[in-house]
C-alpha cells in the first residue's frame, strides 16, 4: 500500500529560534543539561527548546473502560496502552462529556460546556452556540506561543472551523464526524487530496503524524492525535481475517492498539521517548451495543448517557524518568484539565483576565501530591451533575450513592439519608449554586450521539 507524500506549511517562528542544524545530543541529554544547567556548549536557545518536553495527546474515538484491558475490560485486550500505563500513570477516575464533540471542546478549551457553547454534538450547527476559536484562548494556541510547533491528526469537524483556527500550525482531518476508512480522500491544510486508490484513512492518519514528530526532532512539539477508531462503522482493518460480525470490533480495538505501539517504538528510535509526555483517553464512553465486561461486571451505562459508562474514560500519562512508573490514581481529572497542565509543563502562564475550568495535573505526573480536584462537572444538552469520590448530584437536585461505581449507581431516596449523605448534597448543592450552569449558554436544539 503507497503512502501519500505529505505537503507541508513553512515552519512557524515561535518564541524561541530553532537551530541553523540538528543538535548531536539526543534530546534527553539536551533537556538534562538545560535543567541542570551544565555549563556545556548548547546554545541558550537550544536550552529554552529543550528544556520543554514534547506533548503527544492520543484521544481514542468511543473508547470506554471495558475497551481497555488494563481499566479492567475482560473481553479485549490492549497489550500496547497496558505497556504505556506500565510506564507511568492511569487515572481511574477521568471524566469526559458523554458525547464527542463537546469532550473535544473541553479538551481544546480549558473550560465548561456552559460558558463555551459546546454543549451538544450539533451546537456547531447554524444559529446555534458552539464554541468559536476567536471567543477562547485554546490549547494549541497556547502551546504555540511557547514555542511549540502543533499539530492536529484525525478526526475533527464536529468543532469546525479549521484546526488553523484554534491554533494548530498544520492538520490533517476530514470531513467526517463518523469513522473515515476505507476512503481515497482526506483533507491536509484545508486542501482535498485524493488518492489513486482506497486507503485505509487510520494508517494516512498514523504516517502523517509519524512524519510531523520526524520533522521536529529539534525543537518541542505538541501532537493532538484524534483518531478514527474504534467510532462506527465498525469495518474490517488491513490485519482482519475475512469473516464479518461482531468480531470485528475486537479488530478495531486491536488495530488501536496496535498503532499506540509503533508511535511510542517511534519515539523510542528517535532519541525522543525520554523527552515525551504521552497520554492516551478515551473520549467518552463505549457505544451501545459494544460494552463488554469489567472485572466480570458491566459498566452503569454508555456514550450519550449521563450514567459513569457515558463520562468515565481511560486517562494514562507516561513520562519516562519523570512520571512514576506503574502508579493508579485515584484523583479526580476533567477533560478540562488537560490545557493547564500542558500549559504548566510547557512553562507558559494562562492568561490573566480569562476563565478557566482547568485543574493542571502536572505536579502528579511528576509524582508530587498536586492539589487534586474535589469535584468534576459533566454536562451534554440540559443534563449536568457534579460528582465527587463517592457522591453524584445532577440539574434535578437528585444525589447518588457512587460507592459502587462505574457499575451502580443508587439514588438517594426519602428514607435514606444519612449524615453523610445529607453533607455531600450540602456539598455539591454549593458547587452548583456557584457554577450555575442554567445562567450559562443554552442549547435547545436536537443533539445526535454520533
Amino acid at each position: 500500500m503507497s503512502i501519500h507524500q505529505f505537503s507541508h506549511p513553512p515552519q512557524v517562528q515561535g518564541l524561541f529560534p530553532e537551530p541553523s542544524t540538528p543538535s548531536k545530543f539526543p534530546a534527553v541529554v539536551r533537556s538534562l543539561t538545560c535543567l541542570l544547567g551544565l555549563a556545556l556548549t548548547l546554545p541558550d536557545a537550544e536550552c529554552a527548546i529543550a528544556a520543554r518536553p514534547n506533548i503527544i495527546f492520543i484521544l481514542a474515538d468511543d473508547v470506554g473502560l471495558d475497551d481497555v484491558s488494563c481499566c479492567g475490560s475482560d473481553l479485549h485486550k490492549t497489550p500496547q496502552i497496558d505497556a504505556l500505563a506500565a510506564s507511568g500513570t492511569r487515572f481511574e477516575t477521568c471524566y469526559a462529556a458523554p458525547l464527542c464533540g463537546p469532550s473535544r471542546c473541553a479538551l481544546m478549551t480549558g473550560r465548561y460546556a456552559f460558558r463555551t457553547g459546546g454543549i451538544t454534538n450539533d451546537s456547531w450547527e447554524s444559529g446555534r452556540p458552539g464554541a468559536k476559536a476567536a471567543d477562547e484562548y485554546p490549547m494549541a494556541r497556547l502551546l504555540k506561543e511557547a514555542g511549540y510547533a502543533t499539530c492536529e491528526s484525525g478526526k475533527w469537524r464536529q468543532i469546525r472551523e479549521t484546526p488553523n483556527a484554534w491554533g494548530f500550525d498544520e492538520y490533517m482531518t476530514d470531513p467526517s464526524d463518523l469513522g473515515w476508512y476505507w476512503k481515497n480522500s482526506f483533507i491536509e491544510n484545508g486542501k482535498t487530496v485524493k488518492t489513486d486508490s482506497v486507503m485505509y484513512n487510520p494508517d494516512q492518519i498514523q504516517a502523517y503524524s509519524l512524519d510531523f514528530i520526524r520533522r521536529n526532532t529539534t525543537r518541542p512539539f505538541f501532537l493532538y492525535y484524534a483518531m478514527h477508531l474504534v467510532h462506527r462503522p465498525t469495518m474490517h482493518t488491513p490485519d482482519s481475517p475475512p469473516f464479518d460480525g461482531h468480531k470485528r470490533y475486537d479488530d478495531n480495538i486491536k488495530y488501536m492498539d496496535k498503532q499506540v505501539g509503533e508511535l511510542v517504538a517511534e519515539l523510542q528510535n528517535l532519541g525522543l521517548r525520554e523527552n515525551t509526555l504521552v497520554m492516551f483517553a478515551g473520549d467518552n464512553g463505549t457505544a451501545e451495543g459494544d460494552p463488554s465486561p469489567v472485572h466480570g461486571r458491566m459498566l452503569d451505562g454508555w456514550k450519550g448517557t449521563m450514567l459513569e459508562g457515558g463520562s468515565r474514560v481511560p486517562l494514562i500519562a507516561s513520562w519516562p524518568g519523570v512520571t512514576p512508573a506503574g502508579v493508579v490514581s485515584k484523583d479526580i481529572v476533567n477533560f478540562t484539565d488537560m490545557l493547564a497542565t500542558f500549559a504548566e509543563i510547557a512553562g507558559r502562564q494562562l492568561p490573566a483576565g480569562f476563565t478557566y475550568d482547568s485543574r493542571s495535573i502536572a505536579p502528579q505526573l511528576r509524582g508530587e501530591l498536586g492539589t487534586p480536584r474535589e469535584w468534576a462537572f459533566v454536562q451534554a444538552s440540559e443534563d449536568w451533575y457534579v460528582r465527587e469520590q463517592g457522591w453524584k448530584l445532577n440539574e434535578h437536585d437528585q444525589l447518588y450513592d457512587m460507592s459502587d461505581a462505574p457499575f451502580t449507581e443508587k439514588l438517594i431516596g426519602p428514607g435514606d439519608w444519612t449524615a453523610a449523605s445529607e453533607a455531600a448534597r450540602d456539598r455539591l448543592h454549593a458547587v452548583l449554586l456557584e457554577l450555575n450552569p442554567a445562567a450559562g449558554k443554552i442549547d435547545n436544539g436536537p443533539g445526535g450521539v454520533d
